[in-house]
């Protein structure tokens, strides 16, 4: 199994990390959970890395179930980030967030909370949708869609002013501006 994240951008917020399972490279659509066509792995196998990279794996299984509910998650939550007006898009989140809780305790530090699920199956799901509602709350303003011209990439812009446009700068950002960039020729 490849042990290296096949994906372009990674580290993004949980409900943008899972968008970004889905991406493009050169024109062609790659889906981290599809199987063969992204970099050799299996769908599960596809769960597994992408539950590694978020630091889910160490509480939640790469199976079938755990597959099947972050395609529901990750179809809701792109529908909900494209428009965020869209009523259907907001029940599908609602839906997705039906299948866990937050269990306020009391630890030795003081409250603290902790999520349950009915069906563990439902975690990495939840916990993606979930992330969206804290982007939401924090700033909403700041989930982006990269600006490269055939990027499908998400992002949380974290810059000082809230100008990012694009996933990487030394992608589709040198990709944008290059032709732009005026040739710099010196004679000698």
């Amino acid at each position: 199994m490849t042990t290296t994240d096949p994906r372009p951008l990674t580290g993004e917020p949980i409900a943008l990390d899972l968008l970004n399972t889905r991406w493009t490279r050169d024109g062609v659509p790659v889906d981290l959970f599809a199987g063969a066509g992204a970099a050799g792995l299996t769908r599960v196998e596809g769960v597994a890395l992408w539950l590694r990279s978020t630091g889910l794996d160490d509480r939640f299984q790469a199976d079938a179930p755990t597959l099947i509910h972050l395609l529901t998650a990750r179809e809701a939550l792109a529908r909900a980030v494209a428009d965020p007006a869209d009523e259907g898009a907001r029940a599908l989140v609602d839906a997705v967030l039906e299948n866990g809780r937050i269990r306020v305790t009391l630890t030795a530090r003081g409250p603290g909370e902790r999520a349950e699920f009915a069906d563990p199956a439902w975690g990495p799901a939840w916990t993606a949708a979930r992330g969206y509602l804290d982007l939401l709350a924090t700033a909403p303003g700041r989930i982006r869609s990269c600006a490269g011209e055939d990027c499908t990439l998400r992002f949380f812009d974290a810059s000082r002013g809230g100008t990012r446009r694009w996933c990487a700068r030394g992608a589709c950002g040198n990709r944008a501006q290059a032709p732009h960039h005026p040739a710099r020729t010196r004679v000698r």
